[in-house]
């Protein structure tokens, strides 16, 4: 048994310094690395089932326990990717300990086999290893999230002394404490390790900060958050996961209300690893957030740039750690901060800040160049999982055709808003039966046939049929800035014609009060619609047939002031001054802004057709209608 138990250290002692040689020479790269790390895996294993073909036996366990310890490191580095699942290793190690005592604990829980053992052997020899294998458990319990596990365990491997000396009374950071509090094993020269358990301590000290920090991010408390990963940006990791740590600090000063802050920690993000792209993406957001445009956009074009040339390569970590921060850190939160955007998202974005902004220009380009990416088989490139900025394909095919008519292209407007029509066609029944709910709730409950009040199906068929009827609209619109008034109102007749498709059902409310989201578009969609063929009227003198569409404008918006004002001309244009006078008098009484800002914002693709609505003769219909009602009271009296 003496010449097993020297034979296998000296071999184990070889194979620590093959390593260890090999990370001061530095060899070859990480694909060097990490095939050296494949073969000292199979190494380990092959000396640890050496060991264990022999009963367990206290003489031998501290060497055995060593074994383990560089073999487990070896088995994360190997596989190169995060954590999962229970270390069975360290299982049968903690089982082969008590055999040597003559204990067991075939059915305990690691928590609890961890508690046996720690508080039953009190073989010396056996500490330290024991230590070094508990701070391998809180690794693998870290990477699964089990924070309460790890904490428990510190404290079992930490006497009371060092406890006290290492909390700092904050119940949030008893983990952090706990951890810092134990006192790391010395390094025996005759059972060489693959990394120190000091490094193993900073690296849990670490991630259990980052952990703590995107838990509390998550929860919304946001101090706490910052405090603790400011803890993860001073520790022990590599720069790739500083600027992650980064980039969650301007998240979290975002969500402070302090952007300022936000930029300086996305800018570090940066400056510490330019391949973060996360960060730039989210330091977009927070110049959106300042209206500082010209900025923004600069921010979103360098990231477009970034993101269409070849991936690059992460920033490198350091192939001799074989336990690093990155494998025990992956929550959904961090990634969703850190999801990367596909180079067709960040065109859409800029499209549509330039659509906002009113860059038409850049606008169109951009629009043009994402409904090309389209040809490309977009669907399959970025996730359908709600995740994506991308809106549907026919609000884009929209807010191309708004920017494209700002542009004077109304003919290209026309044609893209046809494209619309026909991919929409077959997706609308014929009569579509909706259940009007007097009171929507402000949080629907998600059940497999609801949304918002409707069911899932009769929602899908609003939506198609808000686009198809937005898409005549922008037609009508289209055709009359061409001058070309009877086809202008051919396209608004289809609109409304398609809106009649809309049978509603349930109690009898207010046109705007309490409806769905969808309603409430279509209905916007009807007073534009209402409104542009009214104009046309108007224009081609057919006044009579003007005033219907304006009152019925007013009837599906009361106190629209569009609708209204186009009814004062139309009935000042018929002579009927004494209605457009009393009805102007209402309109005035009407408090500016009131109807501008009931209602839910408007879809983007509907702000053209809003702006070209609007009545542009206020002042001139003002002083028209106030001039007549100074000749009738002179008149009067």
């Amino acid at each position: 048994e003496r010449g097993c138990l020297r034979l296998w250290a000296a071999h184990s002692l070889a194979l620590a310094e093959r390593w260890t040689a090999a990370r001061a020479a530095g060899l070859g790269g990480a694909a060097a690395a990490r095939e050296l790390r494949r073969r000292q895996r199979d190494a380990f294993g092959e000396l640890l089932l050496s060991i264990r073909g022999l009963p367990a036996a206290l003489p031998t366990l501290p060497l055995e326990l060593t074994v383990l310890y560089n073999s487990l490191l070896f088995t994360v580095g190997a596989s190169d990717s995060a954590i999962e699942g229970e270390a069975d290793g360290i299982r049968q190690g903690l089982l082969r300990v008590l055999e040597a005592c003559g204990a067991c604990g075939q059915d305990l829980s690691m928590e609890e086999l961890w508690q046996k053992v720690l508080q039953e052997v009190t073989v010396e020899e056996l500490q330290a290893p024991l230590h070094r294998l508990g701070a391998l458990q809180a690794a693998w319990w870290l990477a699964a999230g089990r924070l309460g596990s790890v904490a428990s365990l510190f404290q079992l491997l930490s006497t009371a002394e060092d406890t006290g000396r290492g909390r700092c009374g904050k119940e949030q950071n008893e983990l952090l404490s706990l951890l810092k509090a134990w006192r790391v094993p010395a390094e025996g020269a005759s059972l060489r390790l693959v990394q120190s358990a000091e490094d193993l301590k900073e690296i849990l000290c670490t991630a259990a900060a980052f952990l703590q920090g995107l838990q509390e991010l998550e929860a919304g408390n946001f101090p706490t958050a910052l405090s603790l990963l400011q803890e993860a940006a001073g520790g022990f990791c590599s720069k790739k996961v500083l600027a992650q740590i980064y980039t969650c600090l301007g998240c979290c000063a975002q969500r402070m209300g302090k952007p300022q802050t936000a930029l300086q920690h996305l800018k570090r993000a940066l400056q510490v690893d330019f391949q973060c792209l996360p960060a730039l993406s989210h330091a977009a957001a927070v110049y959106h957030e300042l209206g500082e445009t010209d900025t923004e956009l600069q921010a979103l074009t360098l990231l477009y740039e970034a993101l269409e040339k070849n991936p690059p390569a992460a920033a490198s970590s350091n192939p001799y750690f074989l336990i690093q921060t990155e494998l025990l850190v992956h929550t959904p939160t961090l990634t969703s901060l850190l999801r990367r955007r596909h180079p067709s998202e960040v065109k859409y974005l800029l499209a549509q800040w330039c659509l906002q902004d009113g860059r038409v220009t850049d606008a169109v380009e951009h629009y043009l160049d994402f409904l090309a990416l389209l040809q490309e088989g977009l669907q399959q490139q970025v996730p359908l999982d709600g995740s994506s900025a991308l809106p549907r394909i026919p609000e884009v095919f929209l807010e191309a055709a708004s920017a494209l008519e700002q542009a004077g292209r109304h003919q290209d407007a026309i044609t893209l808003c046809e494209e619309v029509i026909r991919r929409t066609t077959a997706l609308i029944p014929r009569m579509l039966q909706v259940e009007e709910r007097l009171e929507q709730p402000e949080c629907p409950s998600p059940g497999p046939g609801l949304a918002g009040g409707l069911l899932s199906q009769t929602k899908e068929s609003l939506c198609c049929l808000a686009w198809r009827t937005a898409a005549y609209l922008h037609q009508g619109w289209a055709w009359a800035k061409l001058g070309k008034s009877k086809e202008a109102i051919t396209q608004f007749s289809r609109c409304l014609s398609d809106l009649l498709r809309i049978q509603l059902h349930g109690p009898t409310i207010e046109p705007t009060e309490n409806l769905p989201p969808e309603l409430e578009v279509l209905q916007k969609i009807r007073l534009l619609s209402l409104i542009g063929r009214g104009i046309q009227f108007l224009e081609l003198g057919r006044h009579k047939e003007a005033l219907l569409d304006f009152q019925h404008g007013l009837q599906v918006s009361p106190g629209d002031p569009a609708a209204a004002s186009y009814l004062v001309q139309t009935l000042w244009k018929l002579d009927r001054k004494q209605e457009a006078a009393a009805q102007w008098q209402k309109l005035s009484q009407s408090s500016p802004g009131e109807q501008e800002g009931k209602g839910r914002p408007l879809p983007l693709y509907l702000v053209l057709c809003l702006e070209q609505a609007m009545f542009p003769h206020s002042e001139t219909l003002a002083s028209t209608i106030q001039d007549y009602l100074g000749t009738a009271a002179q008149d009067t009296s």
